[in-house]
């Protein structure tokens, strides 16, 4: 069985998050912002000789169009007509095959996101080739796991923050996560939630390691589950150490550059909660590297998941593998139209027992909320 051709597919869809209307001065780059008004996804399929599909997921959000190059250009070539792995081994022998060829281009960025897509529709293949949910292929012994409720950016309004979680508290979640900055935000949603609820923040890499510093001992007394990613540039690995001794847990790894980029944090002991991102550090090989390489260090792993396409199921099989405390986060916010049904987000996600990924998108929604698709094989691309 070999890999006939591959296609990428980018998705613009509509979603909404209950909150006031954004202001001209705000910007999107952020997938939290609250300019934004539809969530993009960028989505591979593998097709192959035998007719099984396996879908990806690369990062992309608004630089969907670079990853898109990335992978028509550079990604896709080194994989068309190669045999479909039928093994772990396997497939990371391929995958290492193509980081080596494409590692003039850098190890990280859009090339690293386009093989993570890669990455993780080859070991939705390979599920479906030894005929088990993916999640029972990592070794995971739970097939329903937890979701925590990661929140947009409501501009650190007290008032508003405090209404939306109260909000994702109805709604059954108990753990939480901000994007907010100022102290006052915080606070308020720390008061309007009940003491046994679970609260992180994300701050988005805003502050110097003195200013990290002193907001991570201002923090403290809130008892926050960590504070993500405070320093400038996010890489900064022993400023990210001197703010963890102010006392509130960090957390860090999105950004992180590949699965190397994890060995500093690490040696740093700069975090206390590892976030590797599936679609951005190389898939669902580099991701398993990052956890094995976190066990060493005593490092809890805890994924980033601002994911909607095949990144999210990717993401909540790893975590069923994971300890039974560690949640899968998710956007509180509603889609208008279901890509597939786990995204009408709960606060459990009960993972299929289909082989592999088990990711069915709608047929239907995507063709409604396509706006790129091409098809590549070895004679060439098509636009479809």
């Amino acid at each position: 069985m070999k890999i006939t051709s591959i296609e990428v597919i980018r998705l613009s869809l509509p979603f909404d998050s209950d909150r006031p209307l954004a202001t001209a001065q705000e910007t999107p780059w952020n997938a939290a912002s609250p300019s934004l008004k539809k969530m993009e996804t960028l989505l591979v399929r593998i097709e192959t000789s035998s007719g099984l599909q396996g879908w990806g997921e690369a990062f992309g959000h608004l630089a969907n169009p670079v990853t898109q190059q990335a992978l028509q250009q550079l990604v896709i070539p080194c994989f068309l007509d190669k045999p479909v792995p039928q093994s772990r081994v396997a497939l990371e022998a391929l995958m290492a095959d193509a980081e080596k060829a494409l590692h003039g281009f850098g190890r990280g960025g859009p090339v690293r996101f386009g093989l993570s897509a890669i990455d993780i529709a080859l070991w939705d293949l390979l599920g479906q080739q030894l005929e088990q949910p993916l999640w029972q292929l990592l070794g995971a012994k739970r097939q329903q796991i937890s979701l925590y409720a990661s929140l947009v950016s409501y501009n650190n309004q007290p008032e508003e923050v405090a209404r939306q979680v109260t909000r994702a508290w109805q709604a059954g979640f108990r753990t939480l996560k901000l994007h907010e900055t100022e102290y006052a935000a915080i606070a308020a949603a720390r008061a309007a939630l009940p003491p046994e609820a679970t609260l992180m923040v994300d701050v988005n890499c805003p502050w110097t390691v003195a200013e990290a510093s002193l907001r991570a001992r201002q923090l403290a007394e809130l008892k926050l589950g960590w504070l993500e990613e405070p320093v400038w540039p996010p890489d900064d690995a022993h400023g990210l150490a001197t703010v963890r001794s102010a006392g509130t847990p960090i957390a860090a790894g999105e950004n992180a550059g590949g699965e190397w980029g994890f060995t500093a944090l690490f040696d740093s002991g700069a975090i206390d909660v590892a976030q590797p991102s599936v679609a951005k550090v190389g898939g669902i090989s580099a991701l398993l590297r990052v956890v094995a390489q976190a066990a060493t260090h005593q490092v809890k792993v805890v994924p980033h998941c601002f994911y909607y396409g095949a990144g999210l199921p990717a993401t909540a099989h790893i975590v069923a593998a994971l300890p039974d405390d560690i949640q899968l986060e998710v956007p509180f916010i509603r889609f208008t139209s279901l890509l597939y049904p786990q995204l009408a987000f709960a606060p459990t996600l009960t993972l299929p027992d289909t082989p592999g990924l088990g990711f069915a998108p709608d047929a239907q929604v995507m063709q409604q909320h396509t706006i790129d698709h091409i098809q590549v094989n070895m004679e060439g691309t098509r636009y479809v």
